[in-house]
């Protein structure tokens, strides 16, 4: 399986060297080295690909397509050597050509092609489905700048361009052959011809989309799947006599507008060219897509009847909806099938997953603004609607229903009712998600087509999050498990649990713990200054900055710990470090106010002597995915605090649970099924049930009761409005959780609520900490019993129950 050995390996970074750079190994750069590493990774990977694409069309294999509009790779050089099996023998070439293999590592920059859990997700089940070796694309769009870098400049999120593009377009391979023209905007015109009625879009816009191909490796397998990014270019030559005019900016309009699609990730839309701006990334990756399957079909198989039966569209929330009006579009105007047929084949090749129950995610556009730029589209989406509103009124015969299932109504057109109506399955990702999905959220339409609402709870890529990241625990687990096997039977994982009474074997957790606690405080200290305890609990939470997620709860509660060192310099026994890491969405105003809060309360309580060496806050600067790498396996608590029924599934979690974390948290997505392979007895439950939270909202919840009764929570709300030594007062927050703000209710997220029993539940962990047996015991079995969290499982349950394709 092993394509190199060292000698072979510096052979080709030579050769590489020489032929893309005109240098030798002794003249070239550490970024220089790092391309060359990848294009020599990029060639096994690309062969390979060939080889699989050929096989796939003898052999007609069914093919999974995966949309979604983030895919958080991360860094691909340590990753793919890893899959490719060729990881020690790359870092000893490097080493022999004279250069540092972690420092060549650590140059890479991340593929931030996405904002969180969701893009994550979609780069963990790439891994997986090449892994299992499922033929499958994913796609999305190439984004030239990333989720932002953030900056925290006196104690502000700042955010800064990532051109992750410098070193990383070394794993793009363009194709510019395979592009695909994508319209925008004109005017229909309609005619009969052969008893058929035409539509052609006259005077539309027209971007060219260009893809650009980054090839992703599976483990233990020849087998490789693509990552399709698409690219904008206009198809417009720039107007040379314009720029001989001297019009320079004016000349080159046309390419600045179409460039504009893929510049960046997300536009703000809170304004109409932001909304206008991100609906045309999402038809244009959509459209793009759609006739780059549709033209591989027909090339295999001279015609589109059988599609359903060859593919299968997986979009990954709603924001590749417009892939069924689009479907229907292609099927109708250009293969000239009637409206019946193309329907039948589009709701057997379209899946949906959803990623939340929060209102505001759930995508609603404006109808005028989808009328304006998606003439023909926004036609095809009328008679979707019009049909599936007469299925509903016939089925219910209730206009209250029929109103929340509608697709188009006053004035929106929802695209997850649309997503509903258009696909052949809709999974939830937690088990309590998709309960409260079929229960609440989609009450009506799981009434009306249950056999559509399916679970699949979400996975991780075990081998980049547990063996490629610990390399300490990874030596034990594979002692402990008889060899390597659990890479890809993560199952293999429960032997663990035989060792829970093995005092050698848990001291040997506590010191691979300790010895990442170390690492990780050594790379703090080189990355942002900041000195911290390794004899500290190291408790963390970082996941994107959203009032649903709690970190303020968290600031809440260290507050109080704060203010009892005030009342007892002796009240805290145990150092502890709370970690935060988190980025909040450029125009969320109230999030960005809790990361200046955190900052403030973290520089008040280094500044106070009575806390050294008992309370430390740090917020970790630009979290991503390869800080994330080094910080799980020195982690020690594990913070999933969101308000039960509010977090769909979550995959940080799982994550610390691999690394031997252990959990502080509500009954909230997978913390469910975490308890249920756990039980109370291995992790810090608190809070209440997504039931109670339901109750408490219906019988009308008054957080001002609270205030009034609870002398220490008051207190802790009163320190928002006084501030801190940095003279900023957080009365806006205070009045938030009190009265409510901006048509927002007091307290919304129910922290008050849940206060005491998260004070509690934090005292029950340190308490527990101080028996290191004990501590390492519950690590032991949260490490043992993650096995079912792993990706490989998700998508297996994917492919056997809603894709219907084979896998390894």
């Amino acid at each position: 399986m092993t394509p190199f050995t060292k000698q072979t390996l510096k052979s080709a970074l030579t050769a590489k060297l020489m032929l893309n750079f005109g240098k030798t190994p002794e003249e070239a750069t550490d970024q220089e080295m790092m391309k060359a590493s990848a294009l020599v990774l990029r060639d096994v990977m690309a062969i390979r690909g060939v080889e699989t694409n050929k096989e796939t069309r003898r052999e007609h294999k069914k093919q999974v397509h995966y949309l979604s509009l983030e895919f958080l790779m991360g860094r691909s050089l340590m990753k793919n050597a890893y899959n490719l099996e060729v990881l020690p023998q790359l870092k000893e070439a490097l080493e022999d050509l004279g250069f540092k293999a972690a420092d060549i590592f650590e140059l890479e920059p991340d593929a931030g092609l996405g904002n969180g859990g969701l893009g994550r997700l979609a780069a963990c089940y790439l891994d997986s489905m090449t892994t299992l070796e499922i033929p499958a694309t994913g796609y999305s769009i190439c984004y030239e700048l990333g989720i932002f870098k953030q900056k925290i400049v006196e104690g502000q999120q700042v955010e800064l361009p990532d051109n992750w593009k410098d070193l990383g377009a070394a794993w793009l391979l363009p194709k510019p052959e395979e592009a695909q023209k994508v319209l925008f905007g004109g005017t229909l015109r309609e005619f009969w011809d052969d008893g058929h009625l035409h539509i052609v879009n006259e005077n539309a816009t027209t971007v060219l989309a260009v893809p650009c191909d980054m090839v992703v490796a599976g483990y233990g397998t020849e087998h490789v799947n693509t990552l399709r990014l698409w690219d904008a270019r206009s198809t417009k030559p720039m107007d040379m006599s314009l720029f001989s005019r001297g019009e320079y900016l004016k000349a080159a309009e046309e390419e600045a507008m179409a460039a504009t699609i893929a510049k960046v990730l997300y536009p703000e839309d809170n304004h109409y060219e932001g909304k206008s701006l991100r609906l045309k990334q999402q038809y244009f990756f959509v459209s793009a897509t759609v006739q780059s399957i549709a033209t591989k079909h027909l090339d295999t198989y001279g015609t589109l009847r059988n599609f359903h039966e060859k593919n299968v569209i997986q979009i990954n929330d709603t924001h590749p909806a417009l892939v069924i009006p689009e479907l229907m579009r292609i099927f109708i105007d250009e293969a000239g099938m009637d409206w019946d047929e193309a329907w039948y084949i589009t709701t057997h090749s379209v899946a949906y997953t959803n990623h939340t129950v929060l209102a505001e995610a759930l995508e609603r556009w404006p109808q005028t603004l989808v009328q304006q730029l998606l003439p023909r589209i926004w036609q095809i989406i009328v008679e979707i609607s019009n049909r599936w509103q007469r299925k509903v009124e016939d089925f219910y015969h209730d206009m209250g229903k029929t109103q929340t299932m509608a697709i188009v109504w006053g004035g929106e057109v929802r695209m997850a009712n649309l997503c509903i109506a258009g696909g052949m399955a809709v999974n939830g990702v937690s088990a309590l998600h998709s309960e409260i999905l079929r229960k609440d959220v989609f009450r009506d339409a799981c009434g009306m087509e249950p056999q559509k609402f399916q679970n699949v709870t979400n996975g991780i890529d075990h081998r980049r999050w547990l063996s490629e990241i610990n390399p300490g625990l990874d030596g034990l687990v594979r002692e402990l498990t008889g060899g390597d096997g659990y890479l890809t039977k993560p199952q293999l994982l429960k032997k663990l649990d035989d060792y829970a009474d093995d005092a050698a074997v848990l001291e040997r957790l506590g010191q691979i713990k300790r010895a990442n606690k170390e690492a990780f405080a050594a790379y703090a200290k080189k990355a942002q200054g900041v000195v911290l305890d390794p004899n500290a609990i190291f408790d963390v939470q970082v996941k994107r900055l959203h009032e649903y997620k709690r970190q303020l709860l968290n600031v809440l509660h260290i507050i109080s710990l704060y203010q009892d060192l005030q009342n007892d310099p002796n009240a805290i026994t145990q150092p502890h470090t709370f970690l935060f890491g988190a980025k909040a969405a450029p125009g969320y105003a109230v999030a960005k106010r809790i990361i200046r809060l955190i900052n403030s309360l973290a520089d008040q309580i280094a500044h106070d002597p009575i806390c050294k060496d008992k309370l430390q806050v740090v917020f970790l600067e630009n979290y991503r995915v390869s800080l994330a790498e080094k910080l799980m396996p020195a982690s020690e608590v594990s913070q999933q605090i969101s308000t039960a029924g509010k977090e769909a599934s979550g995959t940080g979690n799982m994550k610390f649970m691999m690394n031997g974390a252990l959990t502080v948290g509500t009954l909230d997505g997978a913390n469910v099924e975490m308890h249920q392979v756990l039980g109370d007895e291995n992790m810090f439950l608190f809070g209440l049930h997504a039931d109670e939270v339901e109750r408490t909202k219906r019988e009308g919840y008054v957080p001002q009761r609270l205030y009034s009764r609870d002398d220490r929570l008051r207190r802790c709300l009163d320190a928002l409005r006084t501030g801190f030594r940095d003279g900023v007062s957080y009365d806006d927050l205070y009045q938030r959780l009190l009265f409510g703000a901006g048509g927002s209710p007091a307290d919304e997220y129910l922290l008050l609520a849940d206060f005491d029993s998260y004070r509690e539940a934090e005292r029950r962990m340190v308490e527990t900490y101080a028996d290191p047996e004990k501590w390492n015991r519950m690590s032991l079995h949260n490490i043992a019993r993650s096995g079912i969290f792993a990706a490989d499982r998700a998508v297996a349950e994917y492919a056997d129950n809603i894709w219907h394709v084979p896998h390894k």
